[in-house]
This record gives C-alpha cells, sequence and structure tokens, in this order.
C-alpha cells in the first residue's frame, strides 16, 4: 500500500512538474534570416567617415539615409544597450532580465505606449519623420544580420514604431514622472489633498522639486570681449547606460549638417550645433504631473464617482512575461486601468489616476528633427513651437549674435486657484485639464541686456546676471514653474556679476569651477558641524581645524576637499540616491574615520580621492556632486575611492566669430567605442576630460577627411 502511495505522489509531482514546465514553456523566436534583416539596407546610400578619435561622421544624400547610418554606427560602438532600450519600450524587457525588469513593463503597459503609437503612427508622424524612424530600424537590422551572435533572440527586426515608441516612454521621465510612480507604488505615501479654493484653506507640503543636473550657457557678442558668440553645452548624464551621450556629426544633402549628442535608440541629435545655430538642454522640473485621488464604489471595485455618478474603469490586461532560465518564462497578467483622467495606481493607501504632460504625444521626433534642420531663431523657434516635448530648459545661440534662455514645457491648461501640487478629488471632472498653454506663453529670455544666459537646473526667474530676468509675476500660480536655486547656479551668480566681459577665458573658468557657493546646501551642512559643540570630542579638535580650513573648492591638489566634501556628500547627493546620510555632526565624523582608516591622514590630495577610472585608466578628477565641474561618484568603494560614474560627459563650445565663421572644440568622458574595451576608443579621451582639454570638431568634409581612421558604407 506505501508503494502505491508513493507511486502515485511520484506520478502527482511528475505531472505538476509536466504542468509548470508546458505552462512556462516560453521559448524566444529565432533570429530572423539575414537576408530578411538586411532587405531593406539597399535603399540606403550612407557613408561613414570614422576619425582619429573614432566619432563618426555620418554622410548621406536623404535625412533618412543619415538615420540608417546613425544606427548602424551606434550599434558598432553600443548594440547591446540599443537593445536594452529596445526590450524596455516593448514592455518584454523582464524576458530577457529578469524579475527585476518587470515595473519596467508593467509601467510601458500603463502609460499606454503601444495604444499611442496604435492609434497615431500612421496619421500623425509625417513622412519625412516616418522615414527617418524606419531607416534607423533598417540600420538596425542590418548590424543584426551581420551580427547575430550579439542580438537577443526574439528582438530583431526592428521597426520604425520602435523609434517613437522610445521617445513617448523616455520623455516624461526626463521631468521627474518616475519619482510620481514610485511615491504613489510606495507601501505609506502622506500628501495633502487639495481643498477648493473658494473655501480658502491653507495646505503645507513639501515641494516635489528637487534639482537635477546640466549646465548651459550663452554669451552675446557685445559681451565676449571679441565680438564672438558663444554657446557651451554641458549636460550631466550618467557615462554609461540609455541616456549616456554618443557623440555624431550628421551630413546630408537635405539640410542636416549638425554635430551633438544622442542617446541609444535615437536617430537624430538631442543637442548641440549645425553651421547657424546650437542649443544647450538641461533638465527642468516643472509640476507637469496631477494625482487624483479616486472614490471607488463600495458595491463594486472596478468603477469610480466623477460628476455624481459611477463610471467604469477602461480595463485591459498586461502580460509580462519573467525570465525564468533558458526557454522558460513566467506569465504574470496584471491588470491595467485608466479613468477619465489618465492611468489607474491601486496602492495600498488608496487609489488614485494620474495626468501628466506628454501623455497620448507622439511627434516627439518630429520637433527634434525640425530643430536639427533649423538655420535661424525664427525656423528654431517655430520647430520649439510645435510644444510636443513635455519639459526640458533651451539655452540657445546663433551666427547672427542671438542668445535665448526657454523653459520649455506641455504646461497643463489648468483651473485657477488649485494648489496643484496636492492631491486633487478625483470626482470633479472640472479639474481634468484637456490641453496645453500656448507655446508663446511658456517662459523665454531673449536676448538679455548683458548678454549672457545659464540655466543650471534653478528657476526660470534667475537666467542672467542683468536687471532684465523674468518674473513670477508674469506667470499663473498653475504653471507649477520651479524656484529652486542649485549650488551650481548660486555659484554662477557669484562669478558672473553682472560686470566685466565673458570672453572665452572667463567662461571656460566659469564652467570648470570647483566650489560650493555661500548660501548652498554644503555650505549650510557645513556650517552645521563647525557651529557644533565638539568639546567632548577633543580627538576630533584637528579635523575639525582642518575643515575650517576649507575654502569650499574641491581642486585636484586641495588637501581639504576630502574631509569637506565627504562630510557633505550624501547629504548633496540624496537628491539622487535617496539616501540623505546622517545628521552633519555624525557625517563629519564619519568622515574623518574613513580618511584615517583608508589613507592614515585626514588630508590627502582631492585627486587621490576623486578618480576617472576606465579600463586601464585611472586618473584624478576636479569636481564633485552639483559642482559647475560635475562628477558623481556611485558611492564610496571600500578602498576610500570615489569613481565617477555620471555628472559632465560630452561637453562642447561652440563660437561664431564677426563674420559669422564657426568652431568648435568637443571632449567626451571616455571616448567612441562605448562597451568596446580592445577598442582605441574605449578611453582615449578620458585624459583630456580629466585635464580639462579639448579636441576640435571637424565640421568640413575637407578636414574629416584629413583626419579619416576608416571609411566605409553599410550594406554596400
Amino acid at each position: 500500500m506505501i508503494k502505491k502511495i508513493l507511486l502515485g505522489l511520484a506520478a502527482l509531482f511528475a505531472a505538476l512538474a509536466l504542468g509548470a514546465g508546458i505552462y512556462t514553456w516560453d521559448p524566444l523566436p529565432k533570429i530572423p534570416s539575414a537576408a530578411e534583416l538586411s532587405a531593406d539596407a539597399a535603399n540606403y546610400n550612407v557613408e561613414i567617415i570614422r576619425d582619429n578619435w573614432g566619432t563618426p561622421h555620418i554622410y548621406g544624400t536623404t535625412n533618412a539615409d543619415t538615420a540608417f547610418g546613425v544606427a548602424y554606427a551606434h550599434a558598432e560602438d553600443d548594440y547591446e544597450t540599443i537593445q536594452d532600450v529596445v526590450a524596455a519600450t516593448r514592455g518584454v524587457l523582464a524576458r530577457y532580465k529578469g524579475a527585476a525588469a518587470a515595473p519596467t513593463d508593467y509601467v510601458v503597459a500603463l502609460l499606454d505606449v503601444w495604444g499611442t503609437v496604435d492609434r497615431r503612427y500612421e496619421a500623425d508622424v509625417p513622412a519625412d519623420v516616418k522615414a527617418i524612424a524606419e531607416a534607423y530600424a533598417a540600420g538596425l537590422n542590418l548590424y543584426a544580420a551581420e551580427h547575430p551572435e550579439q542580438t537577443w533572440s526574439g528582438l530583431a527586426p526592428f521597426t520604425g514604431q520602435d523609434v517613437i515608441a522610445g521617445f513617448i516612454l523616455k520623455t516624461p521621465f526626463f521631468y521627474g514622472f518616475d519619482e510620481t510612480l514610485q511615491s504613489l507604488f510606495a507601501e505609506t505615501r502622506e500628501a495633502p489633498l487639495a481643498a477648493d479654493p473658494d473655501e480658502r484653506a491653507w495646505l503645507l507640503h513639501p515641494t516635489l522639486n528637487t534639482e537635477r543636473g546640466s549646465n548651459a550657457f550663452a554669451v552675446r557678442p557685445e559681451r565676449s570681449g571679441d565680438d564672438t558668440t558663444r554657446l557651451l553645452i554641458n549636460s550631466h548624464q550618467p557615462m554609461t547606460g540609455p541616456v549616456a551621450w554618443w557623440e555624431a556629426h550628421i551630413v546630408s544633402e537635405e539640410g542636416l549638417d549638425i554635430t551633438g549628442g544622442l542617446f541609444p535608440g535615437t536617430p537624430v541629435i538631442l543637442h548641440g550645433f549645425n553651421r547657424d545655430l546650437g542649443w544647450a538642454n538641461t533638465v527642468s522640473k516643472p509640476d507637469l504631473t496631477d494625482i487624483y485621488r479616486l472614490t471607488i464604489n463600495p458595491d463594486n471595485a472596478k468603477q469610480y464617482r466623477l460628476d455624481d455618478e459611477w463610471r467604469d474603469f477602461q480595463e485591459e490586461t498586461a502580460l509580462l512575461r519573467v525570465k525564468l532560465f533558458g526557454p522558460f518564462a513566467l506569465k504574470v497578467r496584471r491588470p491595467v486601468y485608466r479613468t477619465e483622467h489618465g492611468p489607474v495606481i491601486q496602492a495600498p493607501h488608496g487609489t488614485y489616476a494620474v495626468r501628466y504632460s506628454g501623455m497620448n504625444e507622439i511627434r516627439q521626433l518630429e520637433q527634434y528633427v525640425r530643430l536639427n534642420l533649423a538655420e535661424n531663431w525664427d525656423e528654431f523657434s517655430a520647430a520649439m513651437g510645435l510644444n510636443a516635448l513635455p519639459s526640458i530648459n533651451y539655452v540657445y545661440a546663433d551666427k547672427d549674435g542671438n542668445i535665448a534662455f526657454i523653459h520649455n514645457g506641455q504646461y497643463p491648461a489648468r483651473l485657477p486657484g488649485w494648489d496643484w501640487q496636492a492631491d486633487l478629488p478625483g470626482d470633479r471632472s472640472d479639474l481634468i485639464w484637456k490641453g496645453y498653454l500656448p507655446y508663446d506663453d511658456g517662459p523665454k529670455l531673449v536676448n538679455p541686456v548683458l548678454g549672457f544666459v545659464y540655466n543650471a537646473n534653478n528657476t526660470p526667474y534667475r537666467a542672467t546676471d542683468g536687471p532684465d530676468n523674468l518674473s513670477a509675476a508674469d506667470f499663473p500660480a498653475s504653471m507649477g514653474l520651479q524656484t529652486n536655486e542649485t549650488n551650481r547656479s548660486l555659484r554662477i551668480q557669484e562669478l558672473a556679476d553682472g560686470t566685466g566681459m565673458i570672453d572665452r577665458g572667463r567662461l571656460l573658468a566659469i564652467k570648470f569651477d570647483t566650489a560650493y557657493a555661500q548660501g548652498s546646501e554644503a555650505d549650510e551642512f557645513i556650517q552645521v558641524v563647525l557651529a557644533h559643540d565638539w568639546s567632548d570630542v577633543p580627538e576630533l579638535a584637528d579635523a575639525l581645524a582642518h575643515l575650517r580650513a576649507w575654502n569650499y573648492h574641491l581642486d585636484i591638489d586641495n588637501r581639504h576637499a576630502a574631509l569637506g566634501a565627504l562630510t557633505v556628500l550624501r547629504h548633496v547627493t540624496g537628491q539622487f540616491t535617496g539616501d540623505y546620510g546622517p545628521e552633519p555632526p555624525q557625517a563629519f565624523r564619519e568622515a574623518a574615520a574613513l580618511l584615517t582608516d583608508v589613507y592614515g591622514r585626514i588630508d590627502p590630495e582631492w585627486g587621490e580621492v576623486n578618480r576617472l577610472v576606465r579600463g586601464d585608466v585611472n586618473i584624478p578628477v576636479s569636481g564633485g556632486p552639483d559642482i559647475l565641474r560635475a562628477i558623481y561618484p556611485l558611492a564610496v568603494r571600500p578602498d576610500g575611492k570615489l569613481h565617477a560614474n555620471a555628472g559632465d560627459t560630452w561637453i562642447a563650445v561652440v563660437e561664431w566669430d564677426a563674420e559669422g565663421h564657426q568652431s568648435a572644440e568637443v571632449v567626451h568622458q571616455y571616448g567612441a567605442a562605448t562597451l568596446d574595451e580592445s577598442s582605441p576608443h574605449y578611453a582615449d579621451q578620458a585624459p583630456l576630460f580629466a585635464s580639462e582639454q579639448w579636441r576640435p570638431a571637424l565640421l568640413t568634409r575637407a578636414d574629416v577627411e584629413a583626419n579619416a581612421a576608416r571609411t566605409y558604407r553599410p550594406g554596400k
């Protein structure tokens, strides 16, 4: 009898295992044949010239030809990240990366990325833009055909829709939409509910406008000291990954002739310069997201109240395929709900709907294409007037001597009087805004009287060192504009005080400045340390005296910087990491202990601590977090070193002299070869970058050919 029971149990377990295997059996499709993947390559004619730094110069007859070449060249340098981006955009990243990627896949469904593509791609993407997106996909497909061993099964063929969908997914996250989602998905949440303004209730709540990185500067000829217009492009990004800059020069017979930075998955320049004009982007953080608290029908959990009636949720099912091992994946189905407001998030603390700038938008690539092709201020303004990009500041300059600051945004046309940063009652349809304020109503400062504009992720009300800054009184409170300053903006205000010329030397001195400003977060933190009563800790007397002597600079040879910077590090970077560290006295104790334990002294040179590391390159670098010379570490390593992993990356200084002749210098923090450690261009620019030096941008065909290291025609 026992034997029969055991045999029966064995059979049952075998059946269950077989059933589980059948349920989780999910082999990825095979990679299509090379012939199939490369079939469209014959439609494009592009020449790629790699210069002696490995930078690609991409020449095509049409704009679509260049997009094909951009994809192929970028895949040569960073194919793995491009595939990462495509998988995330399609909502299938968990099938390749496992359970940790499942939330990303769910967000793709929640934001209706592919519903937007399905509804609008054919009708609302102009033919020339669609041609660029599809040419980019064809370039990736050619690379996949030639490199099947590098291609993820089930991902190719790539499509033009992948390119468009990537913009739909990514652009809201540049103004902090990810933080909103994280707060709603958290186990607990504290936020006020906005009251009807007619009731005159006042509610206090923390601001959502935390600082993000990037600097940008432009100087008019009359302020430059040599009749030269200058633009300095200085975005702060991760040094690797899906939003790390890759440099290209793109030229077509249809009007493109532009150099700048791209992210993996994008076919045109996102910020850079053509022969006539250029622009630098910095991240802005206006309030572009609204959260509505929903009232759920107690008799039907799939209904919410709106204007005194119960409405049904719009409901779909997201199928998440989570990698287990080999050909097996766990299939998880999760409901996706939407209301008249937008996507719904159900959490332990309530049920919410979210409405955000960029919902249902599909024209992002169209606007970037128009910006790439603009030849003057009027054409650039017309491209910006499409108002398809939900946020991002623009600092502009051109060969005619015009400069401008644009606090760009899709600003919701909200009902006046309400506190739109609080949660809103979800049962009032009059609070569901239907569109955006006109582009012309947004904050802009064009050709200020002192000929200088800047942005360092600070309030739009401080964009020049002259008397004509924008005023909060000119914009409705419902726009949710930033009022914050960063250390970098405070430091610019100290260094550019409305006096004297800002020539090339002074401009670069501002850009590469290494100090914390008076009144900055770091300064306030240090002042708490210095004001603390240390009488009961006499062993820290020398360290305290050493900190008191710090001049707030983070130069390579500064022997006070290590103690000061390590004291404020976690607090200053907390806005990005969520870890603000201990209170100031304890942070100081820990910094002193770390330096003593690891270095045997509290005063190593800053360059001994702060390092730029790439392959075999390991060199000192100046700067630090929220410094104009922005260098952010991932963490303090066990060996006490800080390895740069974000901040200053691709930088450019662009100049037009009095006759309109252009010159430009650029530098990348590593080099053109993003992933290939065997390439000579894996880290060849790192020494230039660390020593604050430049390489000339090659702007003419003659200069490119004179410095050519490799010339080839993909697909030919």
